[in-house]
């Protein structure tokens, strides 16, 4: 059965993850289908591996983590990049497709840039 998503920039798992990475003060909201978590300005996030290489996004306020998303990303089969139908111009909407013969969204990034637009940005904390 073909599948059907929206027109897209497509990219693996692994590519979109090493970057994401690089960007954790660019994220503006993180989630799945029932639950989300939005930045805000004393708010920050942690993207890193556990033990077993499990990939963790956590949102913290100081030593507090408030929500945390652990990805299987065994069960991810590409990443589309779009951007943000309910953003500002600029956001890019990130969305990582699981499943069998039917891909639907398991998880979800909302970033400030896009993969490949670097200009303005800057990886510094917040001010």
């Amino acid at each position: 059965m073909p599948v059907t998503v929206e027109t897209g920039t497509t990219i693996p798992f692994d590519r979109f993850w090493r970057w994401l990475r690089r960007h954790p003060n660019c994220v503006l909201r993180a989630g799945t289908a029932d639950s989300y978590l939005y930045d805000q300005e004393d708010l920050h996030w942690h993207i890193d591996e556990d033990e077993d290489r499990t990939p963790t996004v956590q949102l913290v306020r100081g030593k507090q983590v408030l929500g945390e998303l652990v990805l299987e990303a065994r069960e991810v089969l590409f990443v589309q990049a779009v951007p943000d139908p309910d953003g500002e111009a600029g956001q890019t909407l990130f969305e990582l497709f699981g499943g069998g013969d039917e891909p639907y969204a398991m998880y979800h990034f909302v970033l400030a840039h896009g993969l490949d637009e670097e200009s303005g940005h800057r990886p510094q904390l917040k001010q």
